[in-house]
């Protein structure tokens, strides 16, 4: 049976004994500090990391966002910020979560290894509703480019987010509410 969430606030960077308190389904508005991050920028960071250089954030206890966002309307940090496709970052995903890399932003399934690394290491998954981009961006109080400005809307950018809506579909354990909740309401809505 899913579990049916409660709703945290949580503030980033986080630990790992707090990613271990989180449960598959808890509704979370997340505060803190977020870094935004998505195909190229994961490259360049694990090859930056493998030759031994200091990567360009704390990688440990952080939270990735996977987004390119839209360019900033007048008064604003960014544009629409929704999450993108999160499998496209797996093969980068485990050794940075050996990092300490403890939560990660986006939407759709993540692969085995991912989730064998959360469970070993104690990092969560979180879903932002694709679709929802203009809504996310209201809880973007301020957005700089921190590396690869060349990458565009992809360059690492550091966020401060104040109750970011997210749901936590992976946890620690390797409960993913992408399986259990279907099958939840399966067996709810047929005897």
């Amino acid at each position: 049976m899913a579990r049916q969430g409660k709703t945290i606030r949580l503030e980033a960077p986080f630990s790992e004994e707090k990613a271990r308190e989180l449960k598959s389904g808890d509704r979370v508005l997340l505060r803190g500090t977020v870094y935004t991050l998505r195909d190229a920028g994961h490259k360049r960071l694990v090859e930056l990391l493998k030759r031994g250089e200091e990567p360009p954030f704390p990688i440990k206890d952080a939270v990735l966002y996977y987004v390119g966002p839209s360019p900033a309307k007048a008064g604003r940090p960014l544009g629409s910020a929704g999450p993108t496709t999160s499998y496209r970052m797996d093969p980068y995903t485990p050794y940075l979560i050996q990092r300490g890399l403890r939560g990660m932003i986006g939407k759709g399934r993540r692969g085995v290894d991912v989730i064998d690394s959360m469970k070993q290491h104690g990092a969560v998954y979180f879903a932002a509703i694709g679709g929802a981009g203009a809504l996310i961006s209201e809880t973007i109080r301020a957005a700089e480019i921190v590396a690869w400005e060349d990458l565009g809307t992809e360059a690492l950018r550091r966020l401060t987010v104040v109750d970011m809506p997210v749901t936590v579909v992976v946890d620690t354990e390797g409960r993913n509410l992408y399986e259990e909740g279907p099958a939840a309401w399966l067996s709810e809505h047929h005897d």
